[in-house]
Parts: C-alpha cells; structure tokens; sequence
C-alpha cells in the first residue's frame, strides 16, 4: 500500500464513503467537483460496511472493478469479433498493465475504475442495439436496448470519460437507422428505450441539474473549471494535439511514468512500438472483413471521439495520463483481434505477448521501487511528499491537543481520514510555492465551519519553504509566539499564544 501514495483526491472519496455510511449523507457527486459522480463512493461505502474503515478497503474495490473491466474485455472481444482468443490476448495485455493503467485501477480518483467496466458494458449493449436495428425486432435485444440506455446514463453520471464509448455507438445506431428504406417500428422503440434508459441511469445527474442548475455540470463537464491556458484558441488545440502524440502517446504505452518524463524499460521500447504498430496493421487489415466491419468502426469511434475531446477541450492541458486509459483499453482489443485472426504461429504471438508484458512489469516495477514518489497520482511536484510520517504527525497533534486548524488540499483530506476525522485541518493554506490559491481547494464545507469556531488552531505544512518562512515573518509582526516541530517533510506550527487565521496574515482568500 504505502507504494501508491493516499492523495487529497483518494481520501476525498473515502470521507465521501464514511460520511454516507455514518451520517446518512447522500452526495451525487464528487465533493466540490461536478464532474464525477458520487457512484464511486457508494461502492466504497458498500465494502466499508463489510470491511470497514480503511485505506485498503478504497484499493479493494478498484481491484474489483478491474476484474470486472478483464472480465468483460474478453466478453466485448467475443462478441465483437466471435473469438474467445481475441478476448484472452487482450485480457491477457491488461492483467499486467503500463504503469498508468496500473495507478489508475488502484488508487480511487473518484469513477475512473468504474468508466472502465461502464464502457465495455456501454459496448456490449450497444453492438447489440447496432444488430438489433440491422436485423429487426427481437424482445431480447430491446432489453439490451435499454441496457445499453442505462450503462450511458450512468457513465455520464460517474464519468464523462464515458462519452468517448456511448457517443459512436449513437452515431453508428443512428447512421444504421437512417440508412433503412423504412424506418421500422422495432427501430423507433429500440430508440425510445435507450432513451428512457438514458434517463434512468442518469438520473441522479439530472436531479442535482434541476436543484443547482445546468451551468456548473456543462462547464465541469467541458474541463472548463480546469482551464488555466492562455494564448489563441489555435495556440492551444496545437498543444493540446502535441500533449496527445507525445505525452500521452508514451504514457499510455508505458514508455514513461505519468507523472515523469523519464524512459521505463528502455532496451524494449524498439520491440514495444514495433508490437504495436503490427498490432495495427493486423487490425485495419481485420477490418475488410464485412463481418467485423461495425465491430471496427465502434472501436475506431471511441479512439476518434477521445482524440477530438481531448485536443479541443480543455482538458487536453492535462496529458497525465487518466484521460488514456480507454484508449489503453481499445489497442488490447485491437492487439487481441489483430493477432488471434492473423497467419502468425502461436509461439510467435506468446513470444511476442510475453515480451510486451516483461515490458509492462518492468515499468511498473521500476516506479514502485522509486518511492517517493512510488505510484503517484501527483504530477506537480510541490504536492509530492513522503507520507510515511503520517502516524507520527497523527500522535504528535494528539498528544498536543492540536486538533483543529489549516493545511493544504493535499494535506487536510488525508490527515481528516486517517485521523477518522478527529483531526480537521482547513485546506486554507497554498501549496504553489509562489503562493497561489484557489478557493476550489476547499471541497467540504462543514471541515472548514469547524475550524472557524475553534478557538485554538495549529498549520501544517509541507516541503514549502517559502510558505514555512512566510507564516514565520506574520506570525512575529502579529507579536504571536508559536512552536515549530519538523515531522517528516511536514512543518508543525503550534502552541500559538492567540488564534490567527489564514486571512489574517494575506493567505486562503487569493485565487490563482
């Protein structure tokens, strides 16, 4: 466990989890972020009840959603392509996965373990909507129909991440039933119940839309809330393009870690890039066959619309790598069909397939053993620390009855849930080392109502020099006395003779 770091983000969906499994609390989406949905935390809440309260529990339902997501990669190869060993080669390039495939199915960031299984069933269903209108009327593939329906709705409740499957498949449903002389009855209640579906699945979207209103979740829904470039709008698609190719190009293939610039298994990557671009060719060669033409286009679609989202919108200034893992996802299946159909003998594919998983090992390997940073989720490098402090920083603030007071996003969250929330810490403080702040740091109201009626507080930092020597030459103009103490990479700043608070001394009110 301590190789994958317990970051803000993580420990905001298990407060989530505590929170409805101790006080009743129904949240539908991620705290302070209306982008991802509340279903990740639910889960969480599930295996808490089971389990209980624990770090491990979180990485516990990843590692089921992953099963699932394997699982249902080679039930989409099957019935895509009518190959149960397309689906086992893919599985297979997924059950040792690149390293950014590996973080993201372990550490919780709030719905991208459950966009992963949510998209293959998304593609399941909806090849059978797509052959439903293609053969006619067939009550069994209505009730896909609306499977289908429902997986969408759901996605987009979880994740957005999800649009990049159920949008061509609505495309290519709908070319199918334009494409019909007559447009049948089975084919307009095939729509109407996709639609309903839609509507269920998503419902829980749609209720926080006609309570808060619509803005906040299409602006979260665009990346607008993360866009911080500057420059023209051709300027940016250009980046955003180069972040694709180059960027998550290699991290998405393993060739680097995503929170680094720097080769992972360098000896194979020749091999690795030569793999994949004969994995290609076997594809696009597969898909002349009329049988598999559709199967083809869906998975061309889902790398198209990923690709468009991504260059022009505002997510694409983030080439990390979360963004990817469909991708990741569709290239196993493309590798699975592209070689169970090809002339290759089955030595040269386990040979070929063992090589590409030595590869995937050794990065992941590589990155575990380099800790910190370890499977890091943080890719700005102030907000990387060593978190094996924790418990000594948990005893110490107890033992001084320093229960109350400020720290940074990446601070507050994790201390509140490994503390059980005894110790609360606003993230009133910046973690930039210029100083910068933004007021969306501060995801759960009521930690920072309980601070401001304590009238004794303490401030934590973390490998922040500037912010440590800053509170210093305030607290002194102040006449305040304070007592430090060095935990770890974090700064305690305790015992002050009088409470002060953030505002006070110029910080926790500054947007970037």
């Amino acid at each position: 466990m301590n190789a994958v770091p317990f970051n803000g983000d993580e420990a905001i969906v298990g407060l989530m989890a505590r929170h409805i499994l101790l006080q009743s609390e129904r949240p539908a989406f991620f705290y302070g972020q209306a982008y991802m949905g509340s279903l990740d935390a639910y889960l969480v809440t599930a295996a808490f009840a089971i389990f209980g309260i624990q770090i491990w529990v979180i990485r516990l339902v990843q590692v089921l959603l992953y099963l699932g997501t394997l699982a249902t990669t080679v039930w989409v190869c099957q019935y895509f392509f009518g190959s149960w060993e397309a689906g086992m080669i893919a599985a297979a390039l997924l059950a040792i996965p690149p390293v950014n495939m590996t973080l993201y199915t372990t550490a919780s960031l709030g719905g991208y373990g459950e966009a992963l299984l949510i998209g293959n069933l998304i593609l399941l269903s909806g090849m059978a909507w797509i052959r439903q209108i293609q053969t006619g009327h067939d009550k069994q593939k209505i009730v896909r129909t609306g499977i289908f329906g429902v997986c969408c709705g759901l996605g987009l409740w979880a994740n957005g991440l999800t649009l990049v499957y159920s949008i061509p498949i609505v495309v290519i449903a709908g070319i199918n039933i334009v494409r019909q002389k007559k447009i049948s009855g089975s084919s307009l209640a095939s729509v109407m119940v996709a639609g309903l579906g839609f509507l269920l699945g998503s419902l829980p979207w749609w209720l926080f839309a006609f309570n808060q209103g619509f803005s906040s979740l299409i602006t979260e829904l665009l990346g607008n809330n993360v866009a911080v470039e500057t420059g023209t709008w051709l300027s940016r698609v250009g980046q955003h393009l180069l972040n694709l190719i180059l960027l998550g190009g290699t991290v998405t293939l393993g060739f680097r870690p995503p929170w680094e610039i720097r080769w992972l298994g360098l000896p194979l990557i020749p091999f690795i890039l030569i793999f994949w671009l004969l994995v290609f060719f076997l594809f696009l060669k597969q898909s002349r066959n009329s049988m598999t033409k559709i199967p083809f286009w869906v998975c061309f679609g889902v790398l198209i619309t990923f690709a468009v989202g991504f260059v022009f919108t505002s997510f694409g200034v983030d080439p990390s790598g979360r963004y990817f893992l469909p991708a990741f996802l569709v290239f196993c299946v493309a590798a699975g069909a592209g070689l169970a159909f090809s002339n290759l003998s089955i030595k040269l594919k386990i040979a070929a397939i063992a090589v590409v998983l030595t590869f995937q090992a050794w990065g992941t390997i590589d990155c575990v053993l380099r800790n910190p940073p370890g499977l890091t989720t943080q890719f700005y490098a102030p907000t990387v620390y060593d978190h094996s402090a924790y418990p000594q920083l948990i005893k110490f603030l107890e033992q001084k009855g320093e229960t109350r007071g400020y720290s940074t996003y990446w601070v507050s969250y994790p201390l509140a849930f490994r503390s059980q929330e005894d110790l609360v810490f606003s993230p009133a403080l910046p973690y930039h080392p210029d100083l910068r702040y933004s007021r969306r740091d501060d995801r759960y109201a009521p930690y920072s109502i309980l601070v401001e009626e304590s009238e004794h507080v303490a401030y934590i930092t973390v490998r922040n020099s500037g912010l440590n020597e800053y509170l210093r030459t305030n607290f002194s103009r102040l006449n305040v006395h304070w007592q430090e103490q060095t935990i770890g990479d974090f700064e305690v700043f305790f015992a002050l003779s009088r409470t002060v608070r953030p505002q006070e001394i110029g910080l926790g009110g500054i947007q970037p």
